[in-house]
């Protein structure tokens, strides 16, 4: 017989990439909730979290033209965000290769993505944007990538409590 203090902590509930973009709609198409704390920083990309829950958590995020994440996951979340002001741009790639695809995501639309999503997200446009994300369960971790020749490849681990 096993110990209860040997078994492993449950794994945090996830809620599905659908529903994190159901919650990320449902928070921008709600501004009263969220607008009179929107700030624009021209040294980096501001965000703030909205909400905290056990399962998963949103984000309210400004971008000025020409700010961008650089490639990275979201650990072991999944994820949502929709513009809510403005449009930014998607590129995804997958570690190892050097095929890059890109989107642009406008303002009322939706992307979703699964735990092996790899992306690089700016704004692309001469307006400032706004986005709401949100990942379940709550972020833990992030790892950053760059492009390389051959692909992209991993060069930093972020950890929540100590990066953001």
């Amino acid at each position: 017989m096993i110990a209860a203090s040997h078994l492993a902590p449950p794994a945090p509930a996830r809620l599905s990439p659908a529903r994190l973009g159901q919650l990320v709609a449902g928070v921008a198409g709600s501004p009263g909730r969220w607008a009179s704390l929107v700030r624009f920083d021209p040294a980096r990309r501001w965000y703030r979290r909205l909400e905290l829950a056990e399962d998963y958590e949103i984000w309210l995020l400004s971008w000025l033209p020409g700010q961008e994440t650089g490639f990275h996951d979201h650990g072991n979340a999944v994820g949502a965000f929709t513009v809510a002001q403005g449009e930014l741009r998607e590129r995804a790639a997958t570690p190892g290769r050097p095929q890059v695809t890109s989107r642009v995501v406008a303002a009322g639309q939706v992307r979703s993505f699964g735990r092996q999503h790899v992306h690089d997200v700016s704004n692309a446009c001469a307006r400032p944007a706004l986005s709401i994300h949100a990942y379940s369960p709550p972020l833990a971790a992030m790892r950053r990538y760059a492009m390389t020749g051959s692909g992209l490849v991993l060069t930093a681990t972020e950890v929540a409590a100590e990066n953001w």
